[in-house]
């Protein structure tokens, strides 16, 4: 389910006559370009919210600032560091993970974009924080993903991607550039070279049950972070992911459940 709210880039095979990903990011851009052009023609008739219009705003909007609105539990994460524009981070065994980093700039009022995450739950993003008025959804780019995130990256301040493979040092090494000309931020969903820190829940404990009966509540998950910087400690840390109030928080170390209830993350 990817939510009404969100703007979702349709995807059709390329070939003789067909659109690409690629294509209709460019497009896309384009049309919203020429959207403001006549909007400045016009006196006072507002445009109406289109496709168009919502990605021209993220445009406007965009900035190259470093440091982006951060939740507490992330920053805990990185050593009490906020997470930084022009950088890449690589997320391991968790879409809510992911959906907490996205939350500090997407409530603060930035825009994000999902590429190749066709399962992704715009309503569970939205219940962690993130607006999906300001949410574009490319699920299956195919192989103008690079492309496609690059052109994202031009208008968007937070992109996250799912590569189809390996991703090369080369690859990084041009998509870096740009993100650091534009100030935005990568989250790559598994490894990515050259990551400003590596996260990945190693196992998680589950609350609720009790003798094999009741409800599941919350998550405890273990978080491994390492990085280049040397902001970024390596260390694990235990995360409310979500907790039972539905928000992710760190775990107090006397909110810890027992051994017996943890369960490995395949």
């Amino acid at each position: 389910m990817t939510g009404t709210s969100a703007v979702d880039l349709p995807v059709r095979p390329a070939g003789d006559g067909r659109v690409t990903a690629l294509d209709q990011a460019r497009s896309l851009l384009a049309r919203a370009r020429e959207q403001k052009a006549a909007r400045v023609r016009e006196v006072e008739i507002p445009a109406p919210r289109t496709t168009e219009t919502r990605v021209q705003q993220a445009l406007d909007t965009a900035s190259i600032d470093r440091a982006l609105p951060t939740l507490p539990a992330v920053s805990d994460l990185l050593s009490g560091a906020a997470l930084r524009g022009g950088s890449v981070y690589s997320v391991r065994g968790s879409t809510a993970l992911v959906m907490a980093m996205m939350a500090g700039p997407s409530a603060d009022g930035a825009w994000c974009g999902v590429v190749g995450l066709p399962s992704f739950g715009a309503e569970a993003a939205r219940g962690l924080g993130v607006d999906l008025e300001r949410l574009v959804l490319v699920p299956d780019p195919e192989r103008d993903w690079l492309s496609v995130v690059a052109a994202l990256v031009d208008a968007l301040t937070v992109v996250v991607v799912r590569p189809p493979g390996e991703v090369t040092p080369g690859e990084a090494s041009r998509l870096a550039a740009r993100l650091r000309t534009r100030g935005a931020m990568l989250i790559a969903v598994g490894s990515w070279p050259g990551s400003e820190a590596r996260l990945e829940v190693q196992g998680s404990t589950w609350t609720g049950l009790a003798a094999g009966e009741g409800c599941l509540t919350g998550r405890q998950a273990t978080v491994a972070v390492t990085g280049r910087g040397a902001s970024v400690r390596p260390q694990q840390h235990q995360l409310w992911l979500p907790a039972v109030d539905g928000s992710i928080r760190s775990v107090e170390p006397a909110t810890q459940a027992p051994h017996w209830q943890q369960e490995a993350v395949s």
